[in-house]
């Protein structure tokens, strides 16, 4: 027995099944609303579906959610499993996990990795890897990832590894409470920081691209000046909303593009009198230098607020070190 808001329920929970009974005093009350109160786990919509599917049964049948309760039912969830179609095998991989509790797994993403299987990347993608290492992430949608960073983005990400983890954190990214903070490297000597409002939807032409368009979804991206350079500025960024290549679409509308962005990026143009070294290092940097360093969250279990970071990684540390070489060559010069 459990106590729930001082009532009585019989509960049993195996793998993948929780059993209850539903109280007497929810008596005359409609079946959703009660399953969402007793299984706040899940979202509404989600425990609808699945009583519709048949995984959440009422003394073995599926009545509709407006059916009144008398009391004494048996509840049985038993979460389906992804369909044989859309199940993602397991592979071995190696992670960089930066925290893990009962509830969230934080990890540091290199660059060049795919966050989940889709068209050309059937495996070898960062879901195939969360499930090799945590097989019980299988239940959840998309394994628990509830955001995602582009291929060739490195940095800090979030896994929920319950449902109601997930729920909470797909609820806070809705109510813009997840802090996300990124440095990049923008080309072109910003003046001053500042605040990026303008709406982002699919490229009219390029289905591919995302772009700055009035009938796309809000958008807002903060940013701020961290270090400058001949021809290029250091910035942090700070994401308000989560659109899709939101920081690339806003840092190449305001004619600041990310170097090396194959998508949203301008032609290299290398200083003025720039040494070898320098123009090296520039033209080998091949993805957009666009990396996630922190992020912030209260969280699902505790309420605690957390906040982690993650370290550039070598070729971005490798990167602004000749920036800052070429600064004191022309600085002695």
């Amino acid at each position: 027995m459990v106590e729930y808001e001082g009532k009585s329920i019989t509960m049993s929970a195996g793998a993948s099944e929780q059993k209850i009974a539903i109280p007497a005093t929810y008596q005359g009350q409609r079946l959703d609303k009660v399953l969402a109160l007793l299984l706040p786990d899940y979202s509404r919509s989600r425990l609808q579906q699945w009583l519709l599917d048949g995984h959440l049964t009422v003394d073995g049948a599926a009545p509709p959610g407006k059916t009144r309760v008398s009391g004494g039912e048996q509840v049985c969830l038993r979460p389906p499993s992804e369909p044989a179609s859309e199940r993602v095998e397991p592979e071995a991989m190696a992670l960089d996990i930066i925290h893990e509790d009962e509830s969230l797994l934080v990890l540091n993403k290199p660059a060049g990795l795919v966050m989940h299987p889709g068209a050309g990347n059937a495996s070898g993608t960062l879901q195939n890897g969360l499930l090799y290492y945590a097989p019980e992430l299988a239940v959840l949608p998309r394994s628990g990832i509830v955001h995602r960073l582009d291929k060739d983005t490195s940095g800090i990400l979030v896994v929920a590894k319950t449902f109601a983890a997930h729920k909470h954190l797909v609820a806070a990214l809705q109510a813009r409470t997840i802090e996300r903070e990124y440095a990049a490297l923008a080309c072109g000597v910003m003046t001053a920081g500042g605040r990026v409002a303008a709406p982002i939807g699919r490229h009219p032409v390029d289905r591919k691209r995302m772009t700055v368009r009035q009938d796309g979804r809000s958008a807002v991206t903060h940013y701020r000046v961290l270090r400058r350079y001949r021809a290029h500025t250091h910035v942090k960024c700070r994401l308000e909303t989560g659109r899709t290549h939101q920081i690339r679409v806003h840092m190449a509308h305001i004619r600041y593009p990310l170097l090396g962005d194959p998508v949203y990026g301008r032609r290299l143009a290398l200083p003025k009198s720039a040494d070898e070294a320098l123009a090296t290092v520039l033209r080998g940097f091949k993805r957009q230098a666009l990396h996630a360093c922190r992020l912030g969250l209260q969280h699902p279990e505790t309420g605690r607020h957390m906040a982690w970071q993650a370290p550039l990684p070598a070729d971005f540390v490798a990167l602004l070190q000749a920036l800052e070489d070429d600064h004191a060559r022309m600085n002695h010069d």
